[in-house]
């Protein structure tokens, strides 16, 4: 019997942001450089917005954001009563009251005067100073594009020896090395493929493998040393015949083996270990674009007289407020209502706009704040003193949601005396010491590394002599805790750190 289909209806409740709370939280969890893009979009979007530049060490900074934010105050258009606002730090709703609009625009109208004469007094663009513009345009004609490898080779292949009809097959060739350098597919794998001869694919590679960087093209790591060891005039050495003969003792550093396949001395194996470390076994990174990464500090955090102090990077936070715009376009609306609307939601989303992105300022100055206080030790004595600290725990001191402290330190960083750090460095968690005091995971991996730094190479720490140390230090540690760390800290097994 076939089954029909019939209309139901279901009640569910599901929780929604509202896009105030959305662009709030946005503005808040970017970082400096993206948030002028958002700003940037905001001032596309609103006439009534506009942005003061307000150059450094100008007198009228202060009174410009502060006329910025009584703007803000000022500017808030007729609302209904029971209309839901949002906290952007507390990410809560709350409600405030709101007063007639013909009130609202007779303050805007009576401080027009004073954005006016503020305006005129700074004389200063409304976007950025000349100065800072030429900076800006002077960073961005100073980005390269770097040659890709596989650039360089072809390059390479025009002005080899190289017959016009072997530069397809070379081609064939370069486009099947990786980022790496290495090829991908051998010679019998590309004649499979294509049908031409293995000898001829052979025999052009071989030229290949001559290019710049040494090593290039080649199959696998052996061959990649062994062509840059050849490169280099060593095919006769110790260097090359240990590649040759005995790479897989190699790779395990099995010195004495090495020693006894090649009839020398454990020391002239080391020796040659060390040459043979120098070599580069992808020399195709270096032709890999760098992930550069521009950061701008939140938070500077310096120490004067004795006494640290934090303040945020307001610099590259613009600096906004209502437009003298919505005058010309009220004298012009007469009683008109949609546009008096549309003024109004204009006001309204400026007006939030202005007071998001003091919260987020605010936000981030209490949390650098707090962790200026809980990491003390830290800034005056280093990191083996980094103490255990947790959102939660910022949270409750600031009064905001620890997701809004995730956000908040989401990407930013911090400017101090020792150098650039990332804000969520300092949230981390800890261990429990034998006299009840609590120390950081990242204090814990310094010691270790510490430890191993100055071990001695004859007779290298295993891990579980490592969990003994830490442990007379009062830090109890598993042995496969100390294997983890230093798994992280790119420290090999004892095994093959042992230097003969």
């Amino acid at each position: 019997m076939a089954q029909g289909m019939h209309l139901s209806q279901r009640m569910a409740l599901s929780q929604v942001l509202a896009p105030q709370l959305q662009q709030s939280l946005a503005l808040l969890q970017a970082p400096t450089l993206e948030l002028r893009n958002l700003v940037e979009q905001e001032l596309a979007q609103n006439p009534l917005l506009e942005e003061v530049a307000v150059t450094e060490g100008d007198e009228m900074e202060g009174k410009v954001s502060e006329e910025s934010q009584s703007a803000a105050e000022a500017a808030d258009p007729t609302e209904p009563p029971a209309d839901t606002q949002f906290d952007p730090a507390t990410e809560k709703e709350t409600n405030e009251p709101v007063d007639d609009f013909q009130a609202e625009f007779e303050k805007l109208v009576q401080i027009d005067q004073e954005w006016r004469d503020v305006s005129s007094a700074s004389n200063a663009p409304l976007r950025q100073s000349d100065d800072a513009e030429e900076k800006r345009q002077f960073m961005f004609d100073s980005l390269t594009t770097s040659e890709s490898l596989q650039e360089s080779l072809l390059e390479q292949v025009r002005q080899s020896d190289l017959t016009q009809d072997d530069y397809s097959v070379a081609e064939l060739l370069i486009g099947n090395i990786d980022e790496r350098g290495y090829l991908k597919s051998g010679p019998g794998e590309l004649s499979a493929m294509t049908g031409l001869p293995a000898a001829k694919l052979e025999e052009v590679l071989r030229v290949v493998q001559t290019f710049h960087p040494a090593g290039v093209g080649a199959r696998d790591l052996q061959e990649c040393l062994l062509i840059q060891l050849d490169a280099l005039g060593k095919k006769n050495t110790l260097e090359y015949q240990i590649v040759q003969d005995h790479m897989d003792a190699l790779t395990r550093r099995r010195l004495p083996e090495i020693a006894r396949g090649c009839g020398v001395e454990i020391d002239e194996v080391q020796d040659a270990m060390e040459e043979i470390a120098k070599l580069d076994p992808r020399p195709g990174r270096q032709f890999l674009q760098e992930d550069i990464r521009y950061v701008v500090p939140e938070v500077f955090v310096t120490k004067l007289n004795g006494e640290w102090n934090v303040s945020t990077n307001d610099d590259h936070v613009p600096h906004l407020r209502i437009s003298n715009t919505y005058k010309d376009l009220m004298a012009n609306s007469g009683s008109n209502a949609e546009v008096r609307d549309y003024i109004r939601d204009k006001i309204r989303a400026g007006k939030f706009l202005i007071k998001s992105l003091h919260q987020r300022q605010q936000t981030i100055l209490n949390i650098a704040r707090e962790i200026l206080k809980r990491q003390r030790d830290y800034f005056e004595k280093g990191v083996s003193h980094l103490k255990p600290l947790t959102m939660v725990q910022v949270a409750e001191v600031v009064g905001v949601h620890e997701t809004t402290v995730s956000r908040a330190v989401s990407g930013k960083f911090m400017q101090t005396p020792t150098g650039i750090i990332e804000m969520k460095y300092f949230f981390t968690s800890g261990l429990q010491t034998s006299d009840g005091e609590g120390v950081s995971n990242t204090s814990v991996k310094d010691m270790i590394s510490a430890l191993f730094k100055n071990e001695n190479s004859n007779k290298p720490l295993s891990d579980q002599e490592v969990v003994k140390m830490v442990r007379a230090k009062g830090i109890v540690l598993a042995r496969r805790t100390v294997a983890k760390y230093r798994a992280e800290l790119n420290i090999l097994p004892s095994n093959l750190r042992k230097q003969y």
